[in-house]
Order: structure tokens, then sequence, then C-alpha cells
């Protein structure tokens, strides 16, 4: 079995929150995940604090714009460029004010090379992801910039033991060949799996803490993942289907060999629907060991409970409600 160098047992967030707010997102999270807390993201501020432009900020030498409401290579930094890279200064103050004395695990996010590439546009010609030469470059980037903040990090919050999540909702896509091109009539072809897991394991080796990969997809290539060198998954419990063996059988063979499962067990849609208890959330998980026959005790060492994606569709008081449900859940599953 692998050496477990994730904490487990313990709930925490998969990202974003509502609101605008940094330090007050910082603390809540260090309010109600305090075993596991993450660095909260705020896309309501717009862009350059979505995913994508929050990701595009970390690149080294590969400057980015908005054009047409999308994000694209440019020729040098401009307005949209400096804004993300300004927001992101603003969370590492906020983080550094609110938690500089944390000494447990804490949680940041970047969204992955293949996501990336499905996302962000040449300036003629579609997205990256046409170009294998630009995806190779735009990977040795991003694992600079990545390995870079996370030094940085690493300098104000001297005591955290720091884990990467890898946002990576495009990656089933990207393997399948699904991925639309700038037209929408056509796809783009799709990449064979031994590149989409030599690019990942690039971002893995560069940034040398634990690594979580988030994919909030049906088909999470779970086997591919591991290969890279990651330590964990996340996914959303309510897509795995439990009958279906191309599910299973490579979370059962991962699961067994100690990977580690960051599993989304509460709702996150937006809207004022009732929010599960924290011993109903644990029943996907429950199922889950039950049919692969896992030892119980497990659970406890490779689980780690989550909502099932981000908050930012939530009112806070949801958002905050959802993270009490998942810390509920946690001690559920290590009762």
């Amino acid at each position: 079995m692998t050496v477990q160098v994730l904490p487990a047992g313990v709930a925490t967030g998969i990202g974003s929150l509502p609101g605008t707010d940094v330090v007050e997102a910082v603390r809540l999270v260090m309010g109600e995940l305090p075993d596991f807390p993450h660095l909260p993201e705020l896309p309501a501020r717009g862009p350059g604090a979505d995913l994508i432009g929050r990701g595009a900020s970390l690149l080294v030498d590969i400057p980015v714009q908005l054009y047409a409401g999308r994000w694209q290579v440019a020729s040098r930094g401009g307005m949209d460029l400096r804004r993300g890279r300004d927001l992101l200064e603003r969370d590492l103050d906020a983080l550094t004010d609110v938690a500089g004395d944390h000494d447990g695990p804490l949680k940041v996010s970047a969204a992955g090379p293949w996501t990336l590439a499905a996302s962000l546009d040449r300036q003629v010609g579609g997205a990256l992801l046409r170009d294998p030469g630009a995806v190779f470059d735009l990977t040795q980037s991003l694992a600079e910039g990545l390995a870079a903040h996370l030094g940085e990090l690493a300098a104000r919050l001297p005591h955290a033991r720091l884990v990467v999540q890898l946002d990576e909702p495009w990656l089933p896509a990207v393997l399948a060949g699904e991925v639309a091109t700038e037209s929408g009539f056509s796809r783009y072809r799709a990449v064979e799996s031994e590149t989409v897991r030599d690019r990942l394991a690039a971002i893995v080796s560069a940034v040398s803490v634990p690594v979580v990969v988030h994919c909030c997809a049906a088909e999470v290539p779970v086997t591919l993942i591991r290969d890279a060198g990651a330590n964990a998954v996340a996914v959303d419990m309510s897509l795995i289907d439990l009958d279906s063996a191309a599910h299973l059988d490579p979370l059962g063979e991962a699961l067994e060999a100690g990977f580690g499962l960051f599993a989304g067990i509460v709702a996150t849609g937006p809207g004022g629907d009732s929010l599960p208890s924290g011993q109903a959330s644990i029943d996907p998980v429950n199922r889950l060991w039950n049919r692969l026959g896992l030892p119980a005790d497990r659970r406890r060492e490779q689980v780690v409970t989550t909502p099932a994606c981000g908050l930012a569709g939530r009112t806070p008081a949801e958002a905050r409600a959802v993270m009490r449900a998942c810390v509920e859940a946690a001690k559920w599953l290590t009762d």
C-alpha cells in the first residue's frame, strides 16, 4: 500500500464561495473547516477571479487577455492579466492575515493543464488544445508558475502543510475528443492518454507537495490520474455509477492501493433546497465501500468529505450549512 501523505477523516472545501469579500471568506473557511481549510475562490468578483482567469494568472511568460468574453493568449500582458494577478495577491494577503499561524494542512487550487488548454484560445486558430506544442509550453509555464506560487505561500504560512488541488473538469472530454471547436460544429481530436498523463505528471512533479485532482464529471479517469503521480482524486459521488464496472474497477483498484478519495457528498447547486444531514450524506461512501468490499477502517484512512463541487451558486448561509454537513459527515465516517 502507498504511504498516505494526505489528511483523511476530515472535511474540506472544493474551492469557490459566494460573495466578493475575501477576508470574510477566509474567516468562514478557517472557522468551519479548521482541520483542512482551503484558499477560497470568489468568482463573483469578475474576470480574473474565475477558474480560467485565475489559473492563467499563474502562467510564466504566457500573457493572456479577455477577448469577446473568452480568455486568450496575448502578445503582452495588459489590464486583464494585471487584474487577475492583483486579485490573487489580495487573496494571499487575506490568507496571511487570517491564517498566518495555521499549522495543519491547507489546500490551494489551480486549473490543471488540460482544462487550461481547452479553455484558453490562441489569437488565431482556436484553443491551445489544437496544438500539442502549445500544450507542452503551457504545461511547463504552469508548472513553473504554480511552484513559485507555492513557494510564496510557504513563506507566508511557514507552519502550514500545503496541498494542491488541480481542477480538471475538461479532462474526460479531452480524452474522448468531445471538446467543441470555436465554431461549435466540430470537436478537437482526442488526446492520447499517455500524453494526458505525462502533462499532468509534469505538474505533479514540479509542485513537490501532495496533489489531488478534482474532476466533477461522470467519467473520471482515475487510473490515469493515479499513474500521473497524484495522491487523491476528488469526485462528485452522485456521478459514480455503482452498477458500472468501468466506474468501480479503477476506483476500487486505486482505493485498495491506498489512493485518497475526496468524496463530494453534499449537493452544491443553487436554490433553497434542504440539505441532508451529515449522517445521511455519507450514504454514497458507505454504498461504494460495501460494493467494493473494502475494510471499513479504510474510510477514515483514505476519505476526505467535501461538497460535490464549488459553492459559488449558494447563498452565504447555505455555503456555511454545506460545510457543516461535510464536517458532520467526516465525524460519522470516523466513528
